[in-house]
């Protein structure tokens, strides 16, 4: 684990944001950093070899395959991690509320109410 990884793996384990999350889950074909399968939410930190020549091309397509099974995506720079966890750490919270209480969807023009 990146020193990233290991710093968000301390403040998400043991339901601290109110979901369990699992570290190293293999999903299809490939490994997510760290998975919450209640909300069906990986969260990915990408170390410095994520930035190497044809790395993202892979990335993004191993995201939207992952995306097209229902997995919900997070990704994080392992530098964002060690420099702004607070900042990673409401993103996150964010977004398990989000999936939690999703939006209300504006009903449909031409059906009745």
């Amino acid at each position: 684990m990146t020193l990233g990884e290991i710093a968000l793996w301390r403040e998400i384990k043991n339901k601290k944001l109110g979901v369990s999350f699992s570290r190293q889950i293999p999903i299809d074909e490939y490994i997510v950093d760290f998975y919450g399968k209640d909300l069906q939410l990986a969260i990915e930190v990408d170390g410095s070899i994520h930035f190497e020549d044809g790395q993202q091309e892979k990335d993004t397509y191993r995201q939207k395959r992952l995306e097209s099974l229902g997995v919900n995506f997070m990704r994080f720079s392992d530098l964002d991690v060690k420099n702004n966890l607070s900042f990673v750490l409401n993103q996150i919270k964010e977004k398990i509320e989000n999936l939690k209480n999703p939006p209300l969807a504006p009903p449909k023009r031409g059906t009745a109410q």
